[in-house]
Parts: C-alpha cells; sequence; structure tokens
C-alpha cells in the first residue's frame, strides 16, 4: 500500500498555534514565579488553561489537517516551505499547486480514459466492415515458384533484351524523360505494355477490403504470374510441350488441393495474364505450336481469367486495359492531367502512329498512304529500323495534337496505343468491334459512339472509304464532346502507382474488382438455384439456361 504525505498546516493556521502557545508560556511562566510568594492553591488556574490548550491543538489539527484536501503529488518544494516564504513567489507557486489539485479532482479515472480509444477503435472497425460488407478479397500466398521466382529470371525472358529494367518502381519501370515536357514532371514510366502481372498483383496488395479470413471474401485473387512464365517458353529456348504446360498444371494441382476452392469449385478465384489469351490456348501436345494450354485446364474454366486481349469465343475470360506510361499516385495528378488534355490545341484531324505489315491482309499499308497524302493527318512511322515509336515522347506528342488517332489491329486485334491516345485525350479511330468494343466492357462505356469512331476495315481494304471525309463530316460540337467522354474516361482506364494510394478515384484495378464481386455474386447466386449449365461455361454464356 502507497501512503501519501499529509500536508503542513495552512499559515494561517500555523500563525494561530505560534500564538497561543508564546501566550501559554508567559503566563506558565508568571504562574511559576508566583508559586513560590503565594499559596499553592494559585498553581490550578495555569493547569486548566494548559489543558485548554492542548484541547484546542488536538481540535485544530482534526479540523485543518484530517479533513483538508488529500495530497495526490508533491510539488518540487514542501507546502510547509512555501508557506514559511513571505515573497510573492511562494504564494503563487501554493496558488498554482491548489489548481492542479482541483483538475486531478475533476479528471476522469484512467479506466474510462483507456476506454475511449478502445471504443473508437471498435467504432472505426464496424465502419470498415460496413464499408467493405460484400467487397472482401482474400489473396492466395502461393509458394514463391509461381511468381518471385519467375521474376528472378527477368534477364532470361527475351533474347534481345533485359526485361529486369522494366521490373522497377513495382513494375513500372523507371522515370520517363520529360525534357522536352511531352509528360508531367510525376507520375510517368517507361512501362512495359505486357508487364501487367505484377503491377495488378503489387496494386491488390493495396485494395481497401482484404482479409485473412478466406470465409468471409466475396472473391479470392491468385497472384500467379502467368504472363511472365509463358514468355520464358517462347523466345530463344527449346521448350518441349510440357515444360510450357509444366508450372500451370502445378498451379492446378496446388489451388484444388486448398480448402478455399472447395467452396465454390474455384469460381470464386481470378487472376491475370499480363499478355493476350492467344498466349495461353494452344491446342495440341506438338512442341513447336506456340503458348501453353492453360485455358484448355478445366480447373482454369472455373476461375475467372483476366487478358490484355480476351479470346472472342469463351466467357470465363476478360480483357482489361493494357498498362499506359501514366501511373498517378494521387488524385490532384490525375485531374491536372486531364485538365491540361482540355485545354491542349488540337491541330491536327487525325493521326496514326505504326509501321506496315507484311501480311497482305492488314489495312495498314492503306492508313500510311491515305494519311500520308492528306494535309488533316500526322503520320509517326515505325519501321524496323526506325526508333520513331520506341520513344514514348515522339507518339505522346502528336497524340496530344490530334482529334482523332487512327487503331488499326496489330499482331493481334488489339493495341496498346489505343489507351496511349486515350491519354492524350485523343479520340480512338477503330476499324474492328474486337479492337475494343467487345473487350474492354467493363471499362468502356456501352455507348460506342460517344468515345470513339468505327470505320469497318473492309470498307478501307477495298478502297470504298476515305478517312479523312469520313472524319470531317463528324460535327465540330460532336467531335468535342467525344473528346471531352475520353479525357473523362482517363481515371478508370489507369493502374495508379501500387507503391501509393488514389484518395478517392478509381483506378482500372479498382473497376476490374469490382466487376469480378459482381460475376462471382451472380454464380454464386445461380449456383444456390442448382443451375448446372454453370460447369459448362465454355459452351455458352453466363446466364443462358441448357435444357
Amino acid at each position: 500500500m502507497r501512503f501519501s504525505r499529509l500536508p503542513s498546516p495552512k499559515p494561517e493556521h500555523k500563525h494561530q498555534a505560534y500564538t497561543a502557545l508564546q501566550g501559554l508560556r508567559r503566563r506558565s511562566s508568571g504562574s511559576m514565579e508566583r508559586t513560590g510568594a503565594h499559596s499553592g492553591k494559585r498553581w490550578l488556574p495555569g493547569l486548566m488553561l494548559l489543558a485548554a490548550t492542548s484541547w484546542l491543538l488536538v481540535i485544530y489539527f482534526h479540523l485543518a489537517v484530517l479533513r483538508g484536501t488529500p495530497v495526490v503529488s508533491e510539488p518540487r518544494g514542501s507546502l510547509a516551505e512555501v508557506a514559511s516564504d513571505d515573497s510573492g513567489d511562494g504564494q503563487r507557486l501554493l496558488l498554482q499547486h491548489e489548481e492542479r489539485l482541483s483538475k486531478v479532482k475533476k479528471a476522469p479515472p484512467a479506466a474510462t480514459s483507456n476506454a475511449l480509444p478502445a471504443a473508437r477503435d471498435e467504432r472505426r472497425r464496424r465502419d470498415d466492415d460496413e464499408d467493405c460488407r460484400g467487397r472482401y478479397v482474400y489473396i492466395h500466398d502461393l509458394p514463391p515458384r509461381f511468381n518471385a521466382d519467375i521474376l528472378a529470371n527477368c534477364r532470361n525472358w527475351y533474347p534481345w533484351i533485359d526485361m529486369c529494367v522494366y521490373l522497377e518502381n513495382g513494375g513500372l519501370g523507371r522515370p520517363v524523360d520529360n525534357a522536352d515536357g511531352v509528360f508531367a514532371d510525376e507520375g510517368w514510366y517507361a512501362t512495359d505494355h505486357f508487364g501487367l502481372d505484377v503491377i495488378f498483383h503489387s496494386r491488390m496488395k493495396q485494395y481497401d477490403c482484404l482479409t485473412s479470413d478466406s470465409s468471409r471474401a466475396a472473391a479470392v485473387f491468385v497472384p500467379f504470374y502467368a504472363g511472365f512464365d509463358v514468355v520464358q517458353h517462347l523466345w530463344g529456348v527449346n521448350s518441349t510441350g510440357r515444360e510450357k504446360d509444366a508450372l500451370p498444371l502445378d498451379l492446378v494441382d496446388w489451388l484444388t488441393r486448398r480448402p478455399e476452392w472447395r467452396a465454390m469449385g474455384g469460381r470464386d478465384h481470378f487472376f491475370l495474364s499480363g499478355r493476350t489469351a492467344y498466349d495461353h490456348q494452344r491446342q495440341t501436345d506438338s512442341d513447336s505450336e506456340w503458348g501453353n494450354k492453360l485455358l484448355r485446364l478445366p480447373a482454369v474454366q472455373n476461375m475467372t481469367v483476366l487478358f490484355v486481349e480476351k479470346l472472342p469465343w469463351t466467357s470465363f475470360d476478360f480483357a482489361i486495359p493494357y498498362p499506359t506510361y501514366f501511373h498517378p499516385a494521387r488524385d490532384a495528378q490525375v485531374v491536372e492531367w486531364q485538365r491540361r488534355m482540355r485545354a491542349t490545341k488540337r491541330e491536327w484531324l487525325f493521326s496514326f502512329a505504326g509501321g506496315a505489315r507484311d501480311d497482305p491482309y492488314s489495312i495498314r499499308h492503306q492508313l500510311i498512304r491515305q494519311c500520308g497524302l492528306s494535309s488533316f493527318c500526322k503520320l509517326v512511322q515505325c519501321g524496323k529500323n526506325q526508333r520513331n515509336c520506341l520513344v514514348p515522347s515522339n507518339f505522346m506528342r502528336v497524340f496530344q495534337g490530334t482529334r482523332f488517332c487512327l487503331q488499326p489491329t496489330g499482331d493481334t486485334m488489339t493495341r496498346r496505343s489505343a489507351f496511349d491516345a486515350i491519354m492524350a485525350g485523343c479520340v480512338p479511330v477503330f476499324f474492328h468491334p474486337d479492337s475494343a468494343h467487345t473487350q474492354y466492357r467493363w471499362h468502356l462505356p456501352e455507348a460506342h459512339d460517344t468515345y470513339s469512331v468505327l470505320i469497318p476495315e473492309a470498307d478501307v481494304r477495298a478502297g470504298n472509304v476515305s478517312i479523312e471525309e469520313t472524319l470531317r463530316r463528324i460535327p465540330p460540337d460532336v467531335a468535342e464532346r467525344m473528346t471531352e467522354t475520353v479525357i473523362g474516361l482517363i481515371p478508370r482506364l489507369v493502374y495508379a502507382d501500387p507503391r501509393s494510394k488514389l484518395e478517392t478515384l478509381r483506378d482500372a484495378v479498382d473497376v476490374t474488382v469490382e466487376a469480378v464481386i459482381g460475376r462471382v455474386n451472380k454464380l454464386r447466386e445461380e449456383m444456390a438455384r442448382g443451375q448446372e449449365h454453370l460447369l459448362q461455361k465454355q459452351s455458352g454464356n453466363d446466364g443462358v439456361q441448357q435444357t
């Protein structure tokens, strides 16, 4: 037990006691002197006075000390020393001490003080639960052979370039050179257009509603670097079909043994490849055939698979935007870039940045010819020995000064260039619906004519259409509205810097996860109703009941 020191008497009480004692001494001394001269009976009044004085001191001690204010903590000097100090400093210190004691009396108990932060934390947890209800995502902790070990081999993916530099800064690559002012000073990187595997994974780690309890998850993310895995077997090596398929088969074996898989048979799982779906749909076991057969595995067909370009005949894979060079870290960077694109003067009606193809079926040579003959078109020619299209500022400068940007098919139906054009506020002109309209349904408006132009490539190939005349027939006010729509799409098409987080804007990952959860919820509801056709998703679209 801990005892507190009792206080010294108050100054006025001490002075009264001192005066009383002095008077007692004087009277006692006089009585003693008179005792020798007078009768012994004269000592009785003095004795009675002494007794009375003693009782007065007892009563004073009881009132002034025992019923006084309890001492909680002792000041730098004792109160006795302060009370005996005749200076003003002593009196001020005494008053300060009494003020501190009054504050201690008013203070809440320690237990209440400690309970307040706990209550706030509990209230915050309840709010978080409310915000994340139905949005939780569980991320599998895969063995490193499915992701980290693949990255460690980045120097050997391509025989002609070291890809490790493109993995810096969370997969964004190195910052671009902005010496000519084409970009902003922050948020722009030399990003590989097939580098989405690590970018998406890094962004998922920043997702608002992650959970370590898979039973609470609306969806389960599998951080398998499928695109980087297949790249290891496409160039400069003589991989067999078995080697190309080894890791996808290993992944399926690992996943299907997990309790998380058994909840919905993998239908709540999703993963992505930063490449096109064509790299993962090998049809035979021939060693010479391109790619692996990841998409032909039944377990994979139960999952939601994301690519930068999907297959047109399947319903379990979905296209998400190519990564561009813009990776903002804050809302303000997006808003400022949009403001700048709105204020940009667009000198050219249309432009084309690209090279011709040896394929006689390609319309690129017609586009190059028509652009070269038009005074309204700006051409950025990209040949095998030309580096124009390898320097982002060369074509991004042109896109920023153009109203419409031509986006024909390339090696496949889609192009990263279409998203570069949108970042520059340039309206894309497509020549096939599979270049965007049937691909990026989660991220682009359903009303395709509000943000793009479609000119059938068959008409271009046959020489029946003039691109210049087609675009000049669009009224200026309509073209302006299309430009504004395109600029408004920028936030949902960028992949924000994974090392930070946008405050309020939703980027491509946010849009994608929301769409995946919506699809999983639909599958969960249909499974609960016992619709067996979902087990045969490749044979038709979701939601069409088979009989």
